[in-house]
């Protein structure tokens, strides 16, 4: 990790698009403003983790709702074709 020491009114570049600036200083709070391009992705670290996790549980969840619903569905075997029982009853050839 760079450690910097910046001043207010100071900056510091990340790669030719990205400049965070010290804006003021109160106590132990410091802001920052930040210059970036629009498709850069700028958020609070706890914020970003907090979407991350719903994120992980919802395709987790989303696994789980397929397995159960797919016996619904289920496949049957009738001679060399494999077919399929639809919603209505009746059976399609796969």
């Amino acid at each position: 990790m760079l450690t910097l020491t910046r001043k207010i009114g100071e900056s510091v570049c990340i790669g030719d698009d990205v400049k965070v600036v010290v804006k003021e200083i109160k106590g132990k709070q410091v802001r920052l403003g930040i210059v970036a391009p629009r498709d850069v992705y700028v958020c609070r670290e706890e914020l970003y983790l907090k979407i991350h996790q719903a994120n992980v549980g919802a395709t987790a969840s989303d696994v789980n709702i397929l397995d159960s619903i797919s016996g619904l569905f289920g496949d049957q075997k009738f001679g060399d074709q494999k077919r399929r029982k639809t919603p209505e009853g009746d059976t399609d050839a796969r």
